[in-house]
């Protein structure tokens, strides 16, 4: 008879992926390959922000956003910033904005913000400028503002002006050296019966701020500050400018407030919501100007225009922009009317706008307003106003009667 074959020994089955491969070689070997797969681990998370951060940033500057985030129909990304700057140079050039990468047309209507970039970007991890810690970028202003403990502020001195003859300042001097005093102690005595409060991580000014010192900067290290606070220690000839410039400062305070309550009290007043739209000039190089309607206000014609960079030939070629403003006078006065005006944002507006009154009297021989900037609070909304179809915002007028 024919001998049986031996049985072969079983084959084990091979592993259904990469992982258990991996188990497998790193039962058999405990040593380097978890040290080595630990270190191409980190080295492809570093890898892989790097290569989020290139994909994520914006079109235009290549930087990654800050806040929101436009894509065109394409998926290509832009900032908040660049995607009205591009917005506003094409309105300028009486052209339609195009993606910087596709040539896609794009506008406030067909591109939309892309939510899931935003957040992702906010997720990504920077690094504390003060104590080189890592931190979401979502969560990383609060902590180098609030909770950094590192963080190093900078003193700065106050420059008092030795070249005031001292004859004109022994009769000031003598009085600023007993309110010094007095204030000194009024400190020191409110300060020593006070309970210290445990201390928060938050900022805080010093208790001499209202002498010139101008230091700010975490409560836990007030205590330290003061103690070391050279102003205390400082004549009344020292701290005579600072007091005069906080007298200065209340006395505009108090103009301003006196100015708003006697306009207030005036018997007419009005006020015009207004839309700018873009207008050419018919010269050499065609220039855009926005300019109003006609409205009615103290039985008289009026309208706005507005120009951009009216000082520069060809605004398209700077990146700062500034926008300026003029009421002009239609219907022909008698006499000479004289208004007061101020422009706010209004209801439709989409800058803040600082309050700034002007005035001037109309006649028939000056119908035209001097030109004024408009008072933007930040510089880049001028921008973000340019990308619209047009210009809103509120004009209060006040008639002056004699």
């Amino acid at each position: 008879m024919a001998e049986a074959p031996e049985s072969e020994p079983p084959c084990e089955p091979l592993p259904s992926s990469s992982h258990e491969l991996v188990a497998a070689e790193v039962t058999e070997d405990e040593g380097p390959l978890p040290k080595r797969r630990r270190m191409l681990e980190a080295d492809a998370s570093e890898r892989l922000e790097y290569r989020l951060g290139g994909i994520l940033c914006c079109a235009v500057c290549l930087d990654l956003p800050q806040s929101a985030v436009y894509q065109c129909i394409n998926g290509h990304l832009m900032c908040v910033a660049c995607f009205t700057h591009l917005l506003a140079d094409a309105r300028l050039r009486e052209e339609s904005a195009t993606c910087p990468n596709c040539r896609v047309e794009i506008s406030k209507t067909s591109a939309s913000r892309n939510l899931a970039v935003e957040k992702t970007v906010s997720e990504l991890p920077l690094e504390c400028k003060y104590c080189t810690s890592v931190f979401p970028r979502h969560s990383l202003p609060n902590h180098e503002e609030n909770q950094c403990e590192e963080r190093s502020y900078k003193f700065s001195q106050l420059v008092v002006s030795h070249a005031v003859k001292r004859r004109y300042l022994d009769s000031l001097v003598r009085i600023v050296a007993g309110v010094y005093s007095l204030l000194v102690s009024a400190l020191r005595s409110t300060h020593c019966g006070r309970a210290r409060r445990p201390a928060r991580r938050r900022l805080t000014s010093c208790r001499f701020a209202c002498i010139g010192c101008p230091w700010r900067g975490p409560a836990h290290e007030g205590g330290a500050h003061e103690a070391a606070c050279a102003h205390p220690n400082k004549s009344a000839a020292e701290v005579l400018e600072v007091i005069a410039e906080r007298e200065r400062l209340s006395h505009e305070t108090m103009a301003v407030y006196n100015q708003v309550m006697d306009l207030l009290s005036y018997e007419k007043i009005t006020f015009t919501d207004l839309q700018l739209k873009p207008y050419r000039l018919d010269e050499f190089v065609h220039k855009m100007y926005y300019e109003s309607s006609r409205f009615t206000a103290f039985s008289h014609q009026w309208l706005v225009k507005a120009f951009v960079n009216r000082n520069q030939q060809d605004p398209t070629q700077s990146s700062e922009r500034e926008i300026t403003y003029q009421l002009i006078m239609k219907s022909k006065p008698m006499g000479t009317c004289t208004v007061q005006w101020v422009v706010v944002s209004g209801p439709l507006g989409e800058a803040r706008l600082a309050a700034r009154l002007a005035h001037h009297a109309f006649s028939e021989l000056q119908p035209d307003a001097p030109p004024a900037v408009l008072p933007l609070v930040r510089r880049s909304d001028a921008n973000r106003l340019l990308a619209n179809k047009a210009l809103h915002f509120r004009l209060i007028m006040f008639l002056c009667t004699k």
